[in-house]
């Protein structure tokens, strides 16, 4: 059973004041709550162990799947394949971050993965900054926290500079227009970047310049030069890029071919984003204690979660019983692609009924945890939960 401990200060005018209206919630459920979890010592070490031990066999499989050229099956776009070979190939495609979503970790239960979301994690602001605020607005010890992840993302900055030192410092952020969550989060990593010592700047998708000779941005002073940066982050997913912009896919590999700008996240990150990992995974860690059962087909003799391999925020998942009822089910865009069957887990439960779901932020080490909570399937309308370590 999930401890929850209710503070009297919500998040709410630290947030307006931050101008982070979009998480305030505008449904009768509002996203951010007053309850943060209770966890104790050894909780948050074994969500810290689990991370890293994922980490280390997420790589592992990765490198199986480059090796036995199992592109196709695992739903990446062949236009895709020569630049996740050319990021995975070369070691200064640093990994900036990605968050793992965990069932289990309480009453004795173990830690099971659920997915990794390696190339467009969001929850940076929740995790970073709001339930770190939590804490401090409520008079609590904002240091009883597993919760490093800003810190962590200044070094990680700090280290892809280092390693790409022959590139100037300097990177363009890119987002979607229209999704100000996005803008959010990617707010807290260019504050990160800078930090780390990067010139910093911003650009929609749609008003990036991409060229054989690299990645610019027009001048903002009217003058009608444009600006090339040698670094960009897009939160935009990879498998959009291949599948929507092949021109773009094609000028991308040659400008990483080139060495003209280095891309975050890799295009690496779609071997683990992409949900078959979860059935290579088991394939060569087979009944590992961190793992589900994952096949191609509904598993027969298993309570199963069907998952389309590059949904997202739980939208195309069902539940499906061990003799094949469907008994739960989020529609969703994602309809028309491959799936893989993972062995359900139950998530812990409050005296509500609220399940949770982990997330635990990878930054080269783990770094933070924070929680999601809604019903047995947790889509876009879950609402985020701090914690407390006591």
């Amino acid at each position: 059973m999930i401890k929850l401990k209710s503070l009297p200060q919500t998040p709410e005018s630290a947030l307006q004041k931050l101008g982070w209206n979009w998480m305030l919630g505008t449904d009768t459920t509002p996203y951010l709550v007053k309850d943060v979890v209770v966890i104790d010592e050894e909780t948050a070490t074994r969500y810290y162990e689990a991370a890293a031990t994922l980490y280390d066999m997420f790589v592992e499989a990765g490198q199986y799947v480059i090796d036995n050229q199992l592109f196709d099956e695992m739903g990446i776009s062949p236009n895709l394949v020569e630049l996740v070979k050319l990021s995975w190939e070369e070691d200064r495609n640093v990994h900036l971050y990605g968050r793992f979503d965990l069932a289990g970790g309480f009453d004795g239960q173990p830690v099971k993965l659920i997915e990794f979301n390696a190339d467009t994690a969001t929850c940076l602001p929740e995790s970073a900054v709001v339930q770190w605020a939590h804490l401090r607005t409520n008079s609590e010890d904002d240091s009883h926290q597993f919760n490093t992840l800003y810190e962590t993302l200044v070094k990680q900055f700090q280290y892809i500079k280092l390693v790409n030192s022959d590139l100037t410092a300097s990177i363009l952020f890119s987002t979607m227009h229209g999704f100000p969550e996005d803008d959010t989060n990617v707010n807290i990593l260019s504050e990160a970047a800078k930090e780390a010592g990067f010139d910093v700047d911003f650009a929609y998708i749609e008003e990036v310049e991409f060229s054989k000779e690299g990645i610019f941005k027009q001048d903002s002073s009217g003058s009608g030069n444009f600006v090339r940066f040698d670094f960009w982050f897009k939160l935009i997913p990879w498998e959009f890029i291949g599948g929507d912009e092949p021109e773009l896919t094609v000028l991308l590999t040659e400008i990483a071919k080139n060495r003209l700008a280095v891309i975050l996240n890799p295009a690496y990150t779609l071997l683990f984003q992409s949900k078959y990992i979860l059935k290579i995974l088991w394939d060569l860690f087979p009944y590992h204690p961190l793992l589900l059962q994952t096949e191609r087909y509904v598993i027969p003799h298993k309570k199963s979660v069907s998952k389309v391999l590059f949904g997202r925020e739980g939208a195309n998942v069902s539940i499906i019983e061990r003799g094949g009822e469907v008994l739960e089910k989020v529609e969703g865009d994602y309809e028309g692609q491959k799936r893989i069957y993972q062995e359900y887990v139950e998530f812990p439960k409050d005296e509500e009924g609220f399940s949770y779901q982990a997330g635990v932020f990878y930054v080269g080490e783990p770094c933070a945890l924070g929680f999601r909570r809604g019903g047995k399937i947790l889509d876009n309308t879950a609402q985020f939960v701090g914690h407390i370590v006591e």
